[in-house]
């Protein structure tokens, strides 16, 4: 059964959209997001719609654990969607290379096709990786901006003379 389409307007009535949805290991990860971010109250609401719906409905055999959370600041990247809304962003991931050891690269994303990704490593320059040869993606938070100067050298030095 698709969950994807009930669970999709759910949400949209909440005034949320639905960034990921995954079926594994016995629970059903909904990942909920909204411009400007959602809050505890949302969350709340879109689990109690979601776990109604799933009652009523049964479309999942046996059992398993409901999950509803938001994006956070490092949010995972599974989609060609994700990708796109990433672009700009910093980005970590695992390339899976046939016959080679897996490869980390870590930059922002420049650029994305259907099948590709551009990503601007530090230590190899841009790179296009397959999306498909991908283990795992994800955004990067950075804390902060440029780190303030110590005081020691924040102090402008001395334009005063003394006269003798």
């Amino acid at each position: 059964m698709d969950l994807e389409t009930p669970v999709r307007s759910l949400l949209s009535s909440l005034g949320l959209e639905l960034y990921d949805l995954e079926l594994a290991k016995g629970t059903l990860s909904v990942t909920v997001n909204r411009a400007g971010g959602v809050d505890l109250e949302s969350l709340t609401a879109a689990n109690r719609a979601i776990s109604e719906w799933l009652d009523l409905n049964d479309p999942i055999p046996g059992r398993f654990t409901l999950d509803v959370s938001s994006p956070g600041l490092e949010r995972r990247l599974r989609t060609l969607e994700h990708f796109r809304s990433a672009l700009g962003e910093v980005v970590t991931l695992r390339q899976l290379r046939e016959g080679e050891p897996t490869r980390r690269l870590e930059g922002p994303l420049v650029k994305v096709t259907d099948t590709t990704l551009t990503l601007a490593d530090s230590a190899l320059g841009e790179v296009v990786v397959d999306i498909s040869s991908l283990e795992r993606a994800r955004t990067v938070f950075q804390w902060g901006g440029e780190p303030k100067p110590s005081p020691s050298r924040a102090k402008p030095p001395s334009t005063t003379s003394k006269k003798g």
